[in-house]
């Protein structure tokens, strides 16, 4: 098994999501809008798993990181014949950039994701909670991005 191992780390293979974020990443200050979402919690920890150390100040960082915009929007889809909700659109819309010192890196870039679920007036604590999981599914899935478009950076 070792030898297995070795074989797949000496031909480059690596598990996905596994890039390593570049040197000037090592110090990152995030400059959040909310650092309670369900993005910036993740980002953070993605972070922190990739080997960063985020600073809490400006000073001494290696790169900054602005996320301008963080926002969750539900939308309906399908109303029943009783003008009753029956089916909604969540997409959560992510904003970044980052810069190192004066020189901007990475511009603005925005990447969003919508899902759509079905809503029973019946099953309204469910639904909540489905809504729930697919808001914090979208959040890892913009994460898994955002952190794609830093590992690129050089």
């Amino acid at each position: 098994m070792v030898l297995g191992v070795l074989a797949l780390g000496g031909c480059g293979f690596r598990l996905a999501g596994s890039d390593a974020l570049p040197a000037v990443m090592a110090r990152p200050y995030l400059s959040l809008k909310d650092p309670y979402t369900d993005f910036s919690r993740e980002f953070e920890h993605a972070l922190k798993s990739a080997g960063a150390a985020p600073t809490l100040t400006r000073d001494g960082a290696t790169a900054f990181v602005d996320i301008t915009k963080d926002l969750v929007e539900q939308r309906t889809l399908a109303v029943s014949g009783k003008n009753i909700p029956t089916e909604y659109e969540l997409t959560y819309t992510v904003t970044f950039s980052a810069r190192i010192a004066d020189k901007e890196v990475l511009a603005p870039q925005t990447i969003s994701l919508s899902r759509d679920f079905s809503f029973n007036e019946a099953l309204q604590l469910a639904k909540a909670n489905e809504a729930d999981i697919l808001r914090q599914q979208m959040a890892r899935d913009l994460v898994a991005i955002a952190m794609h478009r830093l590992t690129s950076l050089k």
